[in-house]
């Protein structure tokens, strides 16, 4: 059975691009999404299957930082960040770890990285598939 994710993502479009990249991996299917952290946070409730959510960090209303300060009392599901400004080594990689993210993968080519699939496809789902074996050990 797939596992089920949530897409956190202020762009249409990276939305768009990232529900195509996960139709390509049979092992997970995307089962809801939001363009801000409090839409998010407010779709857990309803969500009790959920098992990983990747989350952008530069949003309006509520940024990725701010849900993560909330989400890990509402959700037992993985958090990946996946952002143009969580680059390894950065602050903002590090802040984000601080505050509960179980991995973190930057956006090749900024905050809408049509070309997602094609450069960082391979390690997403690996950081993807790391996370939900960690999850049932």
């Amino acid at each position: 059975m797939p596992y089920n994710v949530m897409v956190v993502d202020d762009a249409a479009m990276m939305r768009l691009y990232i529900s195509s990249f996960l139709k390509s991996l049979p092992d997970f299917k995307m089962a809801a999404q939001a363009s801000n952290g409090k839409e998010a946070l407010d779709k857990l409730a309803d969500l009790p299957d959920l098992d990983l959510i990747l989350l952008d960090i530069e949003m309006p209303v509520m940024d990725g930082l701010e849900f993560l300060r909330h989400a890990k009392l509402k959700t037992r599901a993985k958090i990946c960040m996946l952002s143009s400004v969580t680059v390894a080594g950065s602050p903002l990689a590090a802040k984000a770890r601080e505050l509960g993210a179980d991995g973190v993968v930057a956006k090749p080519s900024g905050t809408v990285s049509h070309d997602l699939h094609e450069k960082t496809g391979d390690e997403l789902a690996q950081v993807m598939r790391s996370l939900m074996t960690a999850a049932a050990a």
